[in-house]
């Protein structure tokens, strides 16, 4: 028995979302009498932090603290439409629609408050901490919470706004039907490392290099979180998982986590991430998100680290014990491949 160490690399880019009539998104922003402010989606968090940055979004827009934001996903039925949570579109999509309903909820409350302040909207500006201030006379100011008072209780108006965010349609070559379905990609690159041992055919990945280029990481920690996350489940469809043979039937296919073949903790190699910063142009603040791009280069790089270690391609996955032996008793024994 032996142990072959093998390194595998792989690059992709990777397109943000899928201009399907537009692929929008709305958003509806409207404040409380408190000052407090609600951002409506019908896009659902799934757990990659999507509601955390739409937060910050919405705050920083409307120049209120981030803790006076509350985001709101429950109902697809009574919220403003969304074509939903998938192609990696959150925070491109969602983003760039909160910044304009908030953009607008802000252009009342600065309104609102320029009423009570007896001043032109255009001199007052927000201190991100609940307060709106006169230019160049700090003195005059009001609270965010005074001036929503003010406009639902005097004067009648409704600090809210609407939002919606569409990509431009692409032309289309009328020769070639060469066309553009997207205004921006992200890119990544991984190398991983795994042993192999050529009597079990066991594959163990025991390190992760990776760089990730996500237009602006709005929230570095949740990025580096759904990075690690999303390798963790490339892991788990590079060498675990898998409905295969049976699918679509189910008989003798697992039924429950008991008895689906998955990775846990202990099995997580570890991971060391470098993110890389270039603003999108047209996305909410420079962001485009990891999203889907999290899981993606794990799964080629690992099968081009079996390679390299024993010289068995394997070209339908999971990379399974059974199928490196198998790759092993066709080629007569682990064959690695010749460093330079």
């Amino acid at each position: 028995m032996a142990i072959h160490r093998g390194r595998g690399f792989a690059a992709i880019n990777y397109p943000i979302g899928m201009n399907l009539g537009g692929d929008p998104s709305q958003a509806l922003v409207h404040s409380n009498p408190d000052g407090k402010f609600t951002v409506a989606l019908s896009a659902i968090d799934l757990g990659q932090g999507m509601k955390s940055v739409c937060r910050q979004i919405a705050a920083e827009t409307l120049g209120v603290p981030v803790e006076d934001v509350y985001v709101d996903t429950a109902d697809s039925d009574t919220g403003p439409h969304d074509m939903g949570s998938f192609a990696s579109r959150g925070t491109h999509r969602m983003g760039n629609a909160v910044i304009r309903a908030s953009a607008e909820a802000r252009e009342v409350m600065l309104e609102a408050a320029a009423e009570e302040l007896e001043v032109d909207p255009g001199d007052l500006v927000t201190d991100g901490k609940g307060n709106i201030h006169v230019k160049g006379a700090p003195s005059r100011t009001i609270t965010v919470m005074a001036a929503a008072q003010a406009a639902q209780f005097r004067q009648g108006r409704t600090i809210a706004g609407r939002g919606i965010f569409l990509i431009p349609l692409s032309e289309v070559d009328a020769d070639t039907g060469e066309m553009s379905p997207v205004t921006t990609f992200a890119h990544a690159a991984m190398l991983v490392t795994v042993e192999v041992c050529d009597e079990t055919g066991e594959v163990t990945v025991t390190d992760m290099q990776s760089a990730y280029e996500v237009g602006r990481a709005l929230n570095p920690r949740l990025v580096e979180q759904q990075l690690r996350g999303g390798a963790w489940m490339g892991m788990s469809h590079a060498a675990w998982e898998t409905t295969e043979p049976y699918y679509p039937e189910r008989d003798h296919g697992p039924v429950d986590f008991n008895s689906y073949i998955m990775p846990g903790p202990g099995d997580l190699a570890p991971h060391h991430i470098s993110i890389l910063e270039r603003p999108a142009e047209d996305g909410p603040y420079g962001g485009k998100g990891p999203g889907e791009m999290c899981a993606n280069p794990v799964l080629p790089a690992v099968v081009n680290a079996v390679y390299d270690a024993v010289g068995v391609r394997i070209d339908d996955l999971p990379v399974t014990p059974e199928k490196v032996l198998r790759g092993l008793r066709a080629l007569g024994g682990a064959k690695p491949r010749q460093r330079l």
